[in-house]
């Protein structure tokens, strides 16, 4: 069974950094395109950041030249490096893979950033 388990979220001050990590298990082949969504309270899931399995990456307006996704192949996992962060980025954070035609999501996160 496939499941995706995120690691790195807390609290942290404006203007600091969080390294997310996102591992899969369950895999036999290679994992498809994985992204990273994030959840406000009481707003709508919003899609952060999509790495393809080849490596091109895409953010959101609201993240660019803050937020870095990358993955390593070999250890099925994906990850997001967030800088200069603000209290805007606070919410909860998914990831999100494409694995044999079937979309899987973590469980989520907590990013909160506050002084």
């Amino acid at each position: 069974q496939v499941q995706l388990a995120e690691s790195g979220g807390g609290l942290v001050q404006p203007g600091g950094s969080l390294r997310l990590s996102c591992a899969a298990s369950g895999i036999s082949f290679p994992i498809g395109a994985m992204r990273w969504f994030r959840q406000a309270a009481g707003k709508q899931r919003e899609l952060v950041a999509t790495i393809s399995s080849s490596n091109n990456a895409n953010y959101a307006d609201s993240v660019k030249g803050r937020f870095t996704i990358s993955r390593d192949n070999a250890k099925n996992t994906v990850y997001l490096q967030m800088n200069s962060l603000k209290p805007e980025d606070t919410a909860v954070y998914y990831c999100n893979a494409d694995y044999f035609l079937q979309n899987y999501w973590g469980q989520g996160t907590q990013v909160t950033v506050s002084s």
